[in-house]
């Protein structure tokens, strides 16, 4: 060969050398960030040309796809019954993005997940559709409509869980939203999604699980946890508390709603019943910060936020906000042992409390996905139950279903009672806003009882409501949720 046509050959041999290095790279270095490059419109182009897997409740969709008329995404997310549900789904939109368990599960719902590459090989040998696989959740339909029915016009949140497995049984919110609305691409959807984001309500507020609030009285049964825990007190043993009982390092007394007479000198058993501030805020004292912190982080709580807002040792697996007993002075602790000061709790770690004990003190971890199911129907993941944490010993914890059944037989929470089953629960109406200014926070949490344990524990908050502010109490307007909710379960269960 003379020397141009070498030297051409050697040319046109380094340029096809370039252009496999140029397409390897491509392919293997750069692939991953040129799929998930914004501005690749081909991505999202392949995620919207077939159905979306669905999410499922009580073997039922409570998602679905509908084909899309001129445009190149082809099928877009529905919703059924959106508002009831998006707590629990969130939501899927073509031009918004996805959050909580469609953003979660997002490659296993368009079936691009590596765990359903049999599936997607099937399907292009067979010249089939791709398809989704489905999530299957541990929630209740019956007891989730209870929730959010129970709600009506008031603002509020209901967490429902099984004490024995830490399945969630419901998660409901008031304002609630539709997904539906802005599931599209179109600036419309935009519009829509935006006026939702903007609402001062925050309809989009995933409140069961993103919001705390000062659990009020209902955080007095981790403070009797703690007390019975610490030996120092016993559940019928009067506690030799004065009323009023003033505040440590300082001046101010503390006393109890409507005064109740019963209250001075109480034992636990009967300051849980009536809901006493001064013995609660006195055995916190006594115990002391640390010990409070240590009984607190066993039900779940923390001592302060270190690393961001969400807590990822509760994944659930949409993580829930953290919620926070402080490390505080003397006084201060006094009061965040009758849930006030800078106490704070989401629905879901009250829910987690009443669980524990009414699961003789074993906390199971909360989870609402139960299995992952490929289109074959074969189970691609099934979640097993998970121990906690044991923040009481059984023998502690079964006084304190004692002490919790006496409420609501005979104490603030008979709002709770359902006939025939046996019902434990604590009441709370958690003071809010600069000086208590602002109408307080009506708390509750419960659990019911079979012959085979407790199927279901909840906790209902109800931040705000039509209600007169002397008549805004845990027992009045959030028992009357819990125990719809409680029925529905146990309902399922005869």
């Amino acid at each position: 060969m003379n020397k141009p046509l070498r030297r051409i050959a050697i040319f046109c041999g380094l340029l096809v050398l370039a252009l496999l290095v140029r397409s390897n790279w491509l392919q293997f270095v750069q692939a991953d960030e040129l799929k998930n490059d914004p501005k690749n419109r081909r991505v999202d182009i392949a995620r919207y040309a077939q159905p979306r897997g669905n999410i499922i409740v009580d073997g039922k969709a409570v998602t679905g796809s509908t084909v899309v008329n001129g445009t190149d995404f082809k099928y877009k997310r529905t919703y059924k019954n959106g508002k009831l549900w998006s707590p629990v789904t969130g939501y899927a939109s073509q031009r918004i993005g996805a959050n909580q368990l469609e953003k979660l599960y997002d490659p296993f719902l368009t079936g691009d997940d590596d765990r359903l590459f049999f599936n997607r090989t099937i399907d292009m040998i067979t010249g089939k559709q791709q398809k989704g696989g489905n999530v299957v959740t541990t929630l209740n339909a019956k007891a989730q409509k209870a929730a959010y029915d129970g709600l009506g016009d008031k603002k509020g949140a209901v967490a429902a869980i099984n004490p024995k497995t830490g399945a969630i049984l419901a998660l409901a919110n008031k304002p609630s939203y539709d997904p539906s609305t802005f599931a599209g691409v179109s600036g419309k959807d935009g519009e829509r999604f935006k006026k939702l984001d903007d609402d001062e309500d925050q309809p989009m507020l995933n409140r069961a699980l993103r919001q705390t609030y000062p659990p009020g009285s209902t955080f007095k049964v981790v403070t009797a946890a703690a007390g019975l825990e610490s030996g120092e007190y016993d559940l019928d043993q009067k506690t030799d508390t004065e009323d009023p009982y003033r505040l440590p390092q300082t001046t101010k007394d503390l006393g109890n709603e409507g005064n109740n007479p019963a209250c001075k000198n109480a034992s636990v058993r009967v300051a849980l019943q009536w809901s006493c501030n001064t013995v609660f805020a006195k055995m916190s004292d006594q115990l002391g910060n640390d010990e409070m912190i240590k009984m607190a982080e066993k039900f779940g709580f923390e001592k302060d936020v270190k690393g961001g807002t969400l807590d990822p040792d509760l994944d659930t697996p949409v993580r829930p906000a953290k919620s926070i007993y402080p490390e505080d002075n003397r006084p201060q602790n006094a009061m965040a042992g009758i849930g006030q000061a800078s106490n704070r709790a989401t629905p879901l770690q009250m829910a987690m409390v009443a669980a524990a004990v009414a699961n003789d003190g074993k906390l199971m971890k909360p989870y609402m996905v139960d299995q992952l199911v490929a289109p074959n129907l074969n189970v691609v993941e099934q979640t097993k139950p998970k121990e906690l944490s044991r923040p009481v010993s059984a023998e502690n914890a079964q006084k304190l279903q004692s002490a919790m059944e006496t409420v609501v037989e005979k104490g603030t929470g008979t709002a709770g009672k359902i006939p025939g089953v046996t019902v434990g629960g604590k009441t709370g109406t958690a003071q809010h806003g600069e000086n208590n200014k602002d109408n307080p926070y009506a708390w509750f949490i419960s659990y019911a009882k079979t012959s085979d344990g407790s199927p279901v524990a909840v906790a209902v908050v109800v931040e705000s409501s039509d209600t007169l502010r002397s008549d805004i109490a845990g027992g009045k307007l959030a028992a009357p949720i819990a125990k719809s909710v409680m029925e529905a379960v146990l309902d399922g269960k005869q």
